[in-house]
């Protein structure tokens, strides 16, 4: 990038896909260092704020989030914006939509601005096959997936391409159509069960995944079998009780995770859980700190937040895997 003529490379979601932005294998060696640097103290992540036009009046899910970060040395630097609606899909739009902005932390100046929903969905996804892998019991075979949007989606892929062991998936979506419509997309690589409610899906899965846009919880401890693992991805769909009674919990972030009146910070302002409480971040099983699972009938609780740190690193790995296969527009910022 010549000093007179600063530009950027402006990436869409087919860019990103020809670099591999919509598969697994991106994300999990992006976020598996991104993860260990974070619980060693070797990134940078400002509290993210949301932007509630609605206030208290709003629901959960209507927000604008800004995610800063920076990783590695001397890495890179950037910002996701990324914004939600619940009732988008009811006009045909998908709940998020994103940008993600990539910043040279050796000038500061913007180096790439790329679709950011596509990344957001497969980082979280990648988060959790990564804890999948300490968390979850060896050889699993059945998944639960409560919600079959874009999230679910692309939560189900990963794990499918992540784990050739399963075989079988329990899906429910209020809207019934919704789940029949992954049950068609995966039918042929695995038995893809439509479930009658979410208890009955929960009930059957090793691994439960909740991708919703719920304000109220509604999963129970007592749904879940002995050894499962629960990726609480939506945040909100998981009682009280299952923080307090499952056998380890563990999060991304602390800091993240202890905010916004979420399930986790309004135990922690009830007196019911604390830091102490934690069994570990992820990053710190990652990097080998603090053990994963360590029998088959623990019951383990992820509540993956989603972080900055998360994001930047994958998009600093799309951007590195374009400018090698030289995809993009460049744009001049002059």
């Amino acid at each position: 990038m010549a000093s007179d003529n600063p530009r950027l490379l402006y990436l869409t979601r087919g860019d990103i896909t020809a670099v591999g932005g919509a598969h697994s294998e991106l994300y999990v060696t992006a976020l598996r260092d991104a993860l260990v640097a974070h619980a060693e103290g070797a990134t940078v992540q400002p509290l993210k704020p949301y932007l509630r036009t609605r206030g208290k009046e709003g629901h959960i899910a209507d927000r604008i989030i800004a995610m800063p970060a920076h990783v590695g040395e001397p890495g890179i630097s950037g910002l996701k914006w990324i914004g939600s609606k619940h009732d988008n899909p009811a006009s045909g739009r998908e709940r998020a939509s994103a940008v993600i902005v990539l910043n040279d932390p050796e000038t500061n100046y913007p180096v790439a601005i790329m679709e950011g929903a596509l990344i957001s969905a497969w980082r979280t996804a990648g988060v959790t096959c990564l804890a999948a892998r300490h968390l979850a019991r060896d050889g699993f075979t059945d998944v639960a997936l409560i919600g079959c949007g874009l999230i679910g989606g692309t939560q189900l892929a990963a794990l499918l391409e992540q784990f050739p062991a399963i075989t079988t998936v329990h899906l429910f979506d209020t809207r019934p159509e919704a789940a029949a419509t992954l049950a068609d997309r995966f039918g042929e690589r695995v038995t893809a069960r439509v479930a009658g409610s979410a208890e009955d899906a929960v009930r059957s899965g090793d691994v439960v995944v909740p991708c919703t846009v719920t304000d109220r919880p509604y999963l129970e401890f007592d749904w879940l079998k002995p050894g499962a693992f629960l990726a609480n991805v939506s945040i909100m769909d998981v009682h009280k009780d299952v923080f307090l009674r499952a056998d380890k919990v563990l999060v991304d972030d602390w800091e993240q995770s202890n905010r916004e009146k979420k399930v986790i910070n309004q135990l922690v302002l009830e007196g019911r859980f604390s830091r102490e409480q934690l069994h570990a971040e992820l990053g710190e099983v990652l990097a080998g700190t603090r053990p994963g699972r360590e029998t088959d009938d623990e019951i383990v609780l992820l509540n993956p937040m989603g972080m900055a740190v998360e994001d930047i690193a994958c998009a600093g790995e799309v951007y590195r895997r374009a400018r090698l296969h030289h995809v993009g527009t460049w744009l001049d910022l002059y």
